[in-house]
């Protein structure tokens, strides 16, 4: 099994996105897969396939234990069984959530029914551009299942910002959606339709201006809303395709289990080559700590924090 191959290609997140300067990502640039460094690879499997609802679409039970998940055939998320790796410590950079987007509020509502039938829900909120879901995987990584309001009813600032905010979820309306009752476990719908993908990666950093150098500076995202310790970036017009916070007071790189890597897909070999020389640009002027590696079809960059992200053009 060869977990390093193309994602496949999706939507782009609105056929509006607005026109972006050039050296910034180009409407179209989306998340790929994520991968996560597990202990245990069967209780892990089969907490994203039963309550997350991904399928699992390969097992590899070789030197290094993999499996992969998604939808519709689509690979979104790789488990790496790493038994041996320690446990993240608590002031390791990594990873906040995964965030999963599911194609309507009716998925959202069976996402919600297998949370309730089959783990425990910790939160849920509505963000105005999204309502979302919020728990834990086994081995502690956060997982976000969400939905999108259409683009055109999104909050704008003067500024064209698009506004976010932290509201109660209506979770009565959600389980509504789902057309049952989502207390009925005979209803539980097993699996996330086809158009659910990875919307967003929320991240735990060591330092703001350092990811705004790796992610902005130098992979080309735009900063949208942001408070003293978070940051929220996208490409073409998104609400945010990455998220970055320092609420936990991280302060040592990523060592342990948790997440091994991230993807961004961009649209074509310009794009791509536009991000290689905005990173040597940042590299160069010594903003950040960062270091580039050429991959197959791209390229991986490692940040500061010992964050992987894995750039590459999208699949012809």
């Amino acid at each position: 099994m060869d977990t390093d191959d193309p994602d496949a290609p999706g939507a782009p997140d609105s056929p509006d996105a607005p026109d972006v300067p050039d050296d910034r990502l180009p409407a179209g640039t989306r998340i790929g897969r994520a991968a996560l460094r597990v202990a245990d690879l069967d209780e892990t499997t089969a907490f994203y396939r039963d309550v997350v609802g991904l399928a699992v679409l390969d097992r590899d039970a070789g030197d290094r234990p993999t499996a992969v998940l998604g939808v519709d055939g689509t690979p979104l998320l790789v488990l790496e069984e790493t038994p041996d790796r320690p446990e993240r410590g608590r002031t390791d950079a990594g990873l906040f959530h995964t965030a999963f987007r599911v194609p309507t509020r009716a998925a959202l509502g069976e996402a919600l029914a297998r949370v309730r039938d089959r783990w425990r829900l910790d939160g849920a909120s509505d963000h105005l551009v999204s309502e979302a879901l919020y728990l834990d995987d086994p081995e502690g990584n956060g997982v976000e299942i969400y939905r999108d309001r259409p683009r055109e009813e999104w909050p704008v600032d003067d500024d064209g910002t698009v506004r976010m905010a932290t509201d109660p979820l209506d979770v009565q309306g959600v389980a509504a959606a789902a057309g049952a009752d989502s207390a009925d476990s005979a209803a539980v719908v097993d699996r996330a339709p086809p158009g659910t993908d990875v919307g967003h990666v929320h991240l735990e950093v060591t330092s703001l201006a350092a990811f705004e150098a790796v992610y902005v500076d130098g992979l080309g995202f735009e900063v949208g809303m942001s408070g003293p310790n978070v940051r929220f970036v996208a490409a073409g017009g998104y609400h945010h395709h990455l998220g970055a916070n320092t609420w936990r007071g991280r302060t040592t790189p990523a060592a342990g289990r948790g997440l091994a890597w991230f993807g961004v897909v961009v649209p074509d070999e310009a794009a791509l080559d536009a991000v290689i020389d905005r990173l040597d640009a940042v590299a160069a002027e010594g903003d950040a700590e960062l270091a580039v590696k050429e991959r197959d079809g791209g390229i991986a960059v490692t940040d500061g924090d010992g964050i992987e992200v894995r750039v590459r053009m999208e699949p012809a």
